[in-house]
């Protein structure tokens, strides 16, 4: 343990967290001081569930899928296989290695977001074949570091639905540009949000 390395993988939530285009901004605030209650400061927080890095649960794409509080918790407490598909404007089942068998999560570097305080216009779209390989690979949950697994103008979201029809999980906005490749421990857990749809998660790896 003495030795074990942490990565922070979680954008920092502030005012300067972009969201998704016409969704509710991220806002912290004081509700109460320690000189107006007289013993504690007490915060507010206003948010989307899908702000900063966060997990999807099936519910957000489809009315019959589970819902946050649902999510078999083992999956986003895993090992975790960090891939490099940098310079790629679209990724395929074609550019995912060998994995260990160990491994039953995959997190996709593209390095493709690196001012995090504008949200971006474009990123690189992921194949839904990606999806048929995971459970193929029995690997159940998949991370970008990207807003989304599908394009931002998508409405049918084709990613989306093939994780769905494969029964894998999404984990969209993490932070790998400090991190290599290589197999790590994953802690992403969501927060308990009975019926919602989203979360967002404090991410790490640790060796």
């Amino acid at each position: 343990m003495r030795n074990r390395k942490i990565y922070d993988i979680s954008m920092e939530l502030s005012g300067q967290t972009p969201e998704w285009p016409g969704d509710i901004p991220f806002q912290y605030e004081l509700a109460a001081t320690i000189e107006q209650s007289g013993s504690v400061n007490v915060g507010k927080v206003v948010t989307s569930t899908h702000i900063g890095t966060h997990v999807d649960a099936p519910f957000h794409y489809d009315n019959d899928g589970i819902k946050i509080d649902e999510l078999p918790l083992d999956y986003y407490l895993t090992t975790a296989q960090v891939i490099d598909v940098r310079g790629k404007a679209e990724i395929t089942r074609t550019d995912l290695p060998e994995v260990a068998p160990e491994v039953t999560a995959i997190l996709l570097k593209t390095d493709s977001w690196n001012d995090r305080t504008e949200f971006p216009e474009t990123w690189p779209l992921f194949d839904p074949t990606i999806a048929e390989w995971m459970a193929e690979q029995e690997i159940k949950l998949l991370g970008v570091d990207v807003p989304s697994v599908d394009a931002k103008t998508s409405k049918d979201l084709p990613m989306h639905m093939a994780m769905s029809r494969n029964e894998r999980y999404i984990l969209e906005g993490i932070v790998l540009n400090e991190v290599p490749e290589g197999i790590y421990q994953l802690v992403a857990l969501p927060l308990k949000i009975k019926g919602a749809e989203g979360s967002p998660v404090r991410a790490i790896l640790h060796t």
